[in-house]
């Protein structure tokens, strides 16, 4: 039987000991994208034997995830299908990579089909790449880059730490006073996540870094290494849109100070959103890492 709870800041560390384990560099599987996003997205968690088991949403629309950990994977997987079955609702298990699908498909065979989209296809870049940002593909940035420390000559770069953590919070409401849809409710969820991720921002062994120009913050970026130890998970990225350069710089300038020593930046979905996706698409992922849905048909 599976029993799921809340996460805490106290299930960090054996839900780390899990994530270890896990053969992907998928975007959700860090804690704290699963602790900053819990309210958001109900998400619930559980301790099976030596696995990790998440499960998010509500009613008919909850999804699993994969058993991450060791153990018996096909015993973990029976688990998911008869606690979904017993809150009566389809089983669905969410964010399967090739790996996982094949394990999947050898297990279940013929139980699961399986659902792609696009939108949640996870955006994973080389580090070298985003920090030299060379060759003629990325001669725009390049450009953008310079235009914006000829304008700005007094820009700099610093890590994000307690004494810069509400000057973030404050630019992020400025950020969103000046959209136009500031009353859009995804601003507002992510800005609960964002002052989520401020608060416990030790705790989760976040690291971000901001610009300013003329002493005040234009813009700033956070996220979080995954267990792999290969991998770092960007979640937030914010700057002021008007000022050209302004996002490559805090990318470039934030890979060289901070992520040097992981070999990928995943900087996670476009959701199918068309300004999002032409964004990650400018940066040239050096890997596409697609997920697919698997849903329960027995």
């Amino acid at each position: 039987m599976l029993s799921f709870k809340k996460p805490q800041l106290s299930d960090k560390d054996w839900v780390n000991s899990c994530l270890k384990h896990a053969n992907s560099m998928n975007c959700e599987y860090t804690f704290g994208n699963l602790f900053i996003w819990a309210d958001v997205y109900h998400t619930e968690i559980c301790r099976y034997q030596d696995f990790f088991i998440c499960r998010w949403g509500e009613e008919e629309y909850r999804a699993y995830s994969l058993p991450l950990g060791e153990g018996n994977f096909t015993d973990a997987v029976n688990q998911i299908i008869k606690d979904a079955q017993e809150n009566g609702f389809v089983p669905r298990i969410y964010g399967i990579t090739e790996g996982y699908l094949m394990m999947l498909q050898e297990a279940f065979t013929g139980q699961f089909t399986y659902h792609y989209d696009d939108g949640f296809n996870d955006y994973i870049y080389l580090t070298e790449k985003m920090a030299t940002l060379s060759g003629k593909k990325y001669h725009g940035k390049r450009n953008h880059i310079t235009n914006f420390k000829k304008n700005h000559p007094d820009w700099s770069f610093e890590q994000i730490s307690d004494r810069n953590i509400e000057e973030c919070i404050a630019y992020h409401q400025q950020w969103l006073a000046d959209k136009d849809d500031a009353d859009n409710e995804d601003y507002a969820e992510e800005f609960e996540a964002v002052k989520k991720s401020f608060q416990h921002f030790r705790e989760l062994d976040f690291v971000g870094g901001l610009l300013r120009v003329e002493g005040k913050v234009v813009a700033y970026t956070m996220g979080e290494a995954q267990q792999n130890g290969r991998c770092f998970v960007s979640h937030f990225e914010k700057a002021v849109a008007s000022m050209q350069g302004a996002y490559p710089l805090i990318n470039q300038a934030f890979t060289q100070n901070c992520l040097m020593q992981y070999e990928y930046v995943n900087r996670e979905e476009d959701l199918g959103l068309e300004g999002l996706r032409r964004a990650k698409q400018s940066y040239h992922p050096e890997i596409l890492l697609e997920k697919c849905v698997a849903v329960y048909n027995v």
